[in-house]
């Protein structure tokens, strides 16, 4: 009992920025890897690729929205990434907890080889949760942005 209450106590005692960075490397691993692969490299023709893209698109306020509405209300139909073609589903991923999605986001910001970036907070993803988008009105969203800012 003790030692559960000092491991309850370490873990209140770290920062919320390393908790966050510590959990995204996993939680990305056990909802994001089965379609985006380990790294994030992506499946071509099939997933898109996600290292070295989400951080710069996030790197705009209009970006950042975009892809926390990615997360949170998924994506459908077609879409070009690094020159290559995609057309598919992307689910939903609101069931988790704001903070869990702050920590996958910031976690593929950073990939491949940076920190976990820290681009979104708990608090972002709560206030873009309540813009609800369909997964369609998520594609319009992503072609105005890439007519404002071309996407990679």
């Amino acid at each position: 009992m003790n030692n559960r209450l000092l491991a309850v106590l370490f873990c209140l005692s770290l920062p919320a920025g390393q908790a966050l960075a510590a959990d995204g490397a996993a939680l990305y691993q056990s909802n994001c890897s089965m379609c985006h692969q380990t790294g994030a490299q992506g499946l071509p023709g099939q997933f898109p690729p996600l290292a070295e893209r989400i951080g710069r698109i996030a790197a705009t306020p209009e970006g950042k929205q975009y892809v926390a509405a990615v997360a949170l209300n998924g994506l459908m139909g077609s879409i070009t990434a690094q020159g290559n073609s995609y057309a598919g589903f992307m689910p939903s991923f609101k069931t988790l907890p704001d903070d869990q999605i702050a920590a996958i986001l910031n976690h593929v910001a950073g990939l491949p080889a940076g920190p976990d970036a820290t681009l979104f907070t708990a608090a972002d993803i709560t206030t873009m949760r309540a813009a609800s988008l369909t997964p369609t009105a998520v594609l319009e969203k992503r072609k105005t942005l890439d007519a404002q800012h071309p996407l990679p």
